[in-house]
């Protein structure tokens, strides 16, 4: 059983290198311009343990978009009807900042995708993010028709989010240099999020008797 446990480990650590990896060399080079070889030696492990355990590039490649729509529909996990709405979309704009900040190869990879008309994953674009999508938007409705926020179109509120805070990560380097050259520190963070929420959220909120 310790045998067994330990090998499920590896290969967890392993598979988790190989994304990583693949994450990065597919934001910087593209699907085209990545490699097995590139995403093996971002790794730092042979080329035949990527093989191993993903048999092609495509498959490799959809399990990154894949992992990175996971961590995005997870963030939106407090967008349901019995919550507060301006703290459960506030939550997720603080989660996708955060997210923006943290992964941000995972944004570029989905954008560098996007842009192309998503030639290697648009199934699972009219699958997975369609039904995703339109579930949010059922939330957002039905807070509207219960008067907890004002009577928006709930997509392009979607959308709204998505732009401004997968900015941060798919035009980090403007950021920087727009930021005199250096990151942005943690409290220049958390001034991007409570300005962000102050510009999204002030169209939703009710305010008096609006």
């Amino acid at each position: 059983m310790a045998t067994k446990g330990i090998q499920s480990r590896n290969r967890q650590e392993i598979t988790a290198r190989i994304l990583t990896a693949a994450e990065r060399v597919f934001a910087e080079f593209g699907y085209a311009g990545a490699s097995i070889s590139r995403i093996a030696a971002q790794a730092g492990i042979p080329k035949s343990n990527v093989v191993y355990y993903f048999e092609t590039k495509e498959l490799l490649y959809r399990r990154v978009v894949g992992e990175i729509f996971d961590i995005w529909r997870a963030a939106a996990d407090s967008i349901t009807v019995d919550n507060d709405p301006i703290r459960a979309l506030g939550d997720y704009i603080d989660t996708k900042l955060d997210l923006a900040r943290t992964r941000p190869y995972g944004s570029k990879v989905w954008a560098n995708e996007i842009i192309q008309r998503a030639p290697i994953v648009q199934d699972y674009l009219e699958d997975e993010l369609r039904s995703w999508t339109e579930d949010r938007i059922i939330v957002i409705e039905a807070w509207i028709e219960h008067g907890q926020i004002r009577p928006i179109s709930a997509r392009h509120l979607l959308y709204a989010i998505w732009a401004t805070t997968q900015h941060y990560a798919d035009f980090t380097h403007q950021i920087t240099t727009l930021n005199e050259g250096v990151e942005l520190t943690n409290r220049q963070w958390d001034d991007t999020k409570t300005a962000v929420k102050d510009l999204l959220l002030r169209g939703v909120e009710k305010h008096g008797g609006a």
